[in-house]
């Protein structure tokens, strides 16, 4: 499979995707652990249908030292027992607020509660950020039809 696309060789893809990788600075170091952060990632990346940005983070989990177990439970995280509760609040904000035209409401108010009960207002700031930083990316990506498979961890570094 080929891009449709190389966005990293056009001009002003390249300069766009520069600038919302710096943006991505700012959430990274943030106070949220940094293993939620890439279950956020993935979880977006999976609904989405993005092959190459779920392919990036679940290399760069792995590469963290996160487990195959908890990688390949996120699509099932409801029915896991491996994610703490604030991990799921984490998840369930992403799936949330990636499927936003699902529902006129947008994120539920028992979702939101939960995202409170686990975070401090820096690190709620820091998960809403990740969750439109990742489906900008994903949109990029999907579009473009950009090639899951040959990332690297820390390729991008």
């Amino acid at each position: 499979m080929e891009a449709r696309f190389n966005l990293f060789a056009n001009e002003i893809a390249g300069k766009f995707t520069k600038r919302i990788t710096n943006a991505g600075m700012v959430i990274e170091q943030s106070p949220v652990p940094s293993a939620t952060l890439e279950l956020v990632k993935i979880r977006a990346s999976q609904i989405n249908g993005c092959g190459f940005c779920t392919d990036m983070h679940t290399k760069d989990a792995t590469a963290a030292g996160e487990t195959a177990v908890r990688l390949n439970l996120i699509a099932a995280w409801r029915e896991a027992t491996v994610f703490t509760d604030a991990e799921r609040a984490a998840l369930a904000l992403a799936e949330e607020g990636t499927r936003l035209a699902d529902t006129h409401h947008g994120v539920s108010d028992e979702t939101w509660e939960q995202v409170r009960k686990h975070y401090d207002d820096d690190q709620i700031g820091a998960l809403i950020s990740m969750v439109a930083l990742i489906n900008a990316y994903n949109r990029l990506n999907v579009i473009a039809r950009t090639p899951a498979g040959s990332y690297e961890p820390g390729m991008f570094a």
